[in-house]
C-alpha cells in the first residue's frame, strides 16, 4: 500500500494499464509534454514514448473521433477531455458513434476498448465553464458505461476495470478531490466491479445516496444527523450507467427513506431516474417521499458557488425534513 491522492492514483492506474498492455494509448489536449492541466498523465510520455502518450489538437470532436477509429482497429485508447464542460463538442461522436458502433454493425465491430477520462464538478472556483456535472446527458444513451470514483482507492480500481471493460466507458473524475483526497492505495494491479454500488456506512433510519465528491458531503451530513440520534446508511453508486438498482432498492426498503444528492442541477438530473425507479419498487416500504438535494437550475455561478453547492448543511436539513414527514 502507498499513500496517494486521487491524481496520483489515476496516474498509477494508467502506468499499470500501459505496462500490462502495449495496446493502451493515452492522448488528449496537453497530456504529453507536461502531463495535462491537472498533471494526471505526468511522466507517461517519458516512460512509454510519444507513440503511446501524445498531445492532440484542441478539438474534442476530433479527439473522440480519432479514439473511435483506434478502438475499432484493436487499440485500447484512453482519451482525455480536459474538462467535462468541454465534452459537448464531442457529444455527437460519443452518443451517435461510440455508443452505437457495436449495435449498428450487428456486433461485427465495436469500440468497446475506448475509455474517455474527464474531470467534472465544482468546488474549485472555476465558474460556469469549468464546473459542470454532465453525467445525466450521457446516462440517456444505451451503449455506454459511466463510472465516477469517490477516492484514490476507487479511482485506481475502477479506472483499470474501465480500461479493460469490453464496452466504452466515460470515466468522470471529481476534480475538487484531485489533491484533497488521500488514501491507502495498493501498488499492485487490482480492479473494482463496474455497475455495483458500495455501501460506505450501514444505518437504519435513512439511506443517503450519491457518487463521486458528494460522498464526502453525505458523510458530513450523516455525522451531523448522528448527533440527533439519526442512523444514516450511505451508498456510493459508483456507476451511473448501468446503476445498481438492487442494492439501492434493498437499502431503501431497509431504512424506509431515501435521499439522493448530486451536484448537477435538479431538473433532469440522474436523481430523477433513481427516484422514479425506487418508488416503483419500494412504494409500500417508504415512510416519506424520496428527497433530492441537488445543484440549482441555473448556470454554474462563480461568485455564488457556495450557495449553489448541495452541501452538508442542505443535506442535513433534508434529512430532518424526511425524518419528520
Amino acid at each position: 500500500m502507498a499513500k496517494m491522492n486521487l491524481l496520483q492514483a489515476i496516474n498509477n492506474a494508467l502506468i499499470t494499464a500501459m505496462t500490462d498492455d502495449e495496446k493502451v494509448m493515452v492522448f488528449g489536449e496537453d497530456v504529453g509534454h507536461f502531463g495535462g492541466v491537472f498533471r494526471a498523465t505526468s511522466h507517461l510520455q517519458e516512460k512509454f514514448g510519444k507513440g503511446r502518450c501524445f498531445n492532440t489538437p484542441l478539438t474534442e470532436q476530433g479527439i473522440i473521433g480519432f479514439a473511435n477509429g483506434l478502438a475499432s482497429q484493436g487499440s485500447v485508447p484512453v482519451a482525455e477531455i480536459q474538462f467535462g464542460d468541454y465534452i459537448f463538442p464531442a457529444f455527437d461522436q460519443i452518443v451517435n458513434e461510440t455508443a452505437k458502433w457495436r449495435y449498428r454493425s450487428g456486433s461485427q465491430f465495436d469500440v468497446g476498448s475506448l475509455t474517455i477520462r474527464t474531470p467534472y464538478g465544482g468546488g474549485i472556483a472555476g465558474g460556469l465553464y469549468h464546473s459542470q456535472s454532465p453525467e445525466a446527458f450521457f446516462a440517456h444513451c444505451p451503449g455506454l458505461k459511466i463510472v465516477v470514483p469517490r477516492d484514490p482507492y476507487h479511482a485506481k480500481g475502477l479506472l483499470l476495470a474501465s480500461i479493460r471493460d469490453k464496452n466504452p466507458v466515460l470515466f468522470m473524475e471529481p476534480k475538487r478531490l484531485y489533491r484533497a483526497s488521500v488514501a491507502d492505495v495498493p501498488e499492485e494491479d487490482y480492479e473494482l466491479p463496474l455497475g455495483k454500488a458500495d455501501i460506505v456506512q450501514e444505518g437504519n433510519d435513512i439511506t443517503l445516496l450519491g457518487w463521486g465528491a458528494q460522498i464526502e458531503i453525505l458523510q458530513k451530513a450523516a455525522d451531523m444527523a448522528l448527533e440527533d440520534g439519526v442512523s444514516c446508511e450511505i451508498v456510493d453508486l459508483r456507476s451511473i450507467l448501468p446503476w445498481d438498482v438492487e442494492t439501492v432498492m434493498q437499502s431503501a426498503r431497509k431504512t424506509g427513506r431515501l435521499l439522493i444528492n448530486h451536484e448537477a442541477p435538479l431538473t433532469g438530473g440522474f436523481a430523477s431516474e433513481i427516484a422514479a425507479s425506487i418508488q416503483e419498487r419500494c412504494f409500500l416500504y417508504l415512510e416519506a417521499p424520496i428527497a433530492r438535494v441537488c445543484g440549482l437550475d441555473t448556470p454554474y455561478p462563480l461568485a455564488h458557488e457556495k450557495e449553489y453547492m448541495p452541501d452538508e448543511t442542505k443535506t442535513y436539513e433534508a434529512i430532518k425534513r424526511t425524518l419528520h414527514y
